[in-house]
């Protein structure tokens, strides 16, 4: 039976099953180059990316549906449909009470990092391109309570843009990109303007640009090896979202937002209790280091920037952030999703919130962002 509220979901994750490369790439061309599932000698599965093998078990995040979120598949055959089923998705959806889902990859890497390294230029953007066509042809064809959104190149800018533009011709309605691509290839600092053209490009199609936290180990505490596989889990769950901080302070600085006014930047699981601190920081070092911008970051950060939350108490946070820079997520289905619970969250997270607050952090900011009818859907 559905919950009492729709919710737009700002965050969630597809799970790629192991055909989406091998049935869309040319095995005449690419042979075992091939992003594909491989079985080992004892029975685990891993994947294979061209000379890289991945443990299944490194990449499948699917801990809220397991039978204890601290388990992690090692063989496909543990994987429940739920996590790469379209149709058994939306099932999981209803039951959460959740009516819109955006959709960020999972083997791909959460910012599509696992091809944005590849320095065989064609091999990634097929790799790439085969990503974004299921993801429409799959998921969002399924219904269109999926929101899709599309991985790049992320060099050259003029291969980037192309792909921007077939996207979301297909329908794809934001960009996900790496904060710090520098850290997978020789290429140019994020702040270079070299890139210029691709936040253009987001700006003219309207399409927000996704960073999502977590997704460089360069930006996270190495874990210790002493560490029990609990207190592990909880440490990486942890450094995620609090490395999304390098990601907006950079954004904040860096003069892009002022550069392209019309940009939207969703910080994805990213949480809101230590945006208060940031923003109030930010512009305090502004003023000291005499840092005379045509506005503050608290400004900037209002007029184009989102985080993502999913457990933090709302009004204490919302009245320093804004209530309109806030969107809600269940981060389905990795191990710190709120599902199948995610409506006792919000009952706890809003305590005190009026009906308009909810549905503008619930609902509406997500809607104008990807622009869905504000009155259409599960908002009730």
């Amino acid at each position: 039976m559905a919950r009492p509220f729709g919710i737009f979901s700002a965050v969630d994750h597809v799970v790629e099953h192991p055909q989406v490369w091998t049935q869309r790439l040319s095995k005449s061309r690419w042979g075992d180059r091939i992003p594909h599932l491989e079985r080992s000698s004892d029975g685990t599965d891993c994947w294979v990316l061209d000379d890289r093998k991945i443990p299944l078990s490194d990449a499948m995040h699917v801990g809220a549906l397991m039978s204890d979120r601290g388990i992690v598949p090692t063989s496909w055959n543990d994987v429940p449909k739920t996590a790469f089923v379209p149709a058994e998705r939306l099932k999981a959806m209803e039951q959460d009470g959740v009516y819109y889902s955006v959709l960020y990859p999972t083997f791909a890497g959460f910012s599509g990092q696992e091809f944005g390294a590849f320095t065989d230029f064609d091999l990634g953007l097929a790799c790439v391109q085969a990503y974004n066509d299921w993801l429409v042809e799959e998921w969002a064809s399924c219904s269109d309570r999926f929101i899709a959104q599309c991985i790049v190149p992320i060099w050259p800018v003029d291969a980037t843009v192309a792909e921007i533009k077939r996207a979301n011709a297909k329908g794809h309605k934001g960009v996900i990109f790496p904060a710090v691509p520098m850290h997978l290839r020789d290429v140019p600092h994020i702040n270079d303007a070299a890139y210029d053209p691709i936040w253009a490009t987001c700006e003219d199609l309207g399409m927000p640009l996704c960073f999502h936290a977590g997704w460089s180990s360069k930006l996270q505490f190495p874990l210790a090896p002493t560490l029990s596989s609990e207190l592990a889990a909880a440490l990486s769950a942890v450094i995620r979202p609090a490395s999304a901080v390098f990601d907006l302070v950079n954004t904040l600085f860096s003069r892009i937002l002022l550069r392209f006014p019309g940009l939207k930047v969703v910080f994805a699981e990213s949480t809101i209790g230590w945006g208060t601190f940031i923003l109030e920081y930010a512009d305090h070092q502004y003023a000291q280091d005499h840092c005379e911008y045509e506005l503050k970051p608290s400004e900037m950060f209002r007029r184009q920037c989102y985080l993502t939350s999913w457990y933090d108490p709302v009004r204490i946070n919302a009245c320093h952030i804004g209530m309109g820079n806030i969107l809600w997520a269940t981060n389905f289905p990795l191990a710190n999703s709120t599902w199948p619970n995610t409506q006792d969250f919000i009952e706890k997270c809003f305590n005190g919130a009026t009906e308009e607050e909810r549905r503008s952090i619930l609902w509406d900011n997500a809607a104008m962002l990807y622009k869905i009818d504000l009155q259409k859907g599960g908002w009730r």
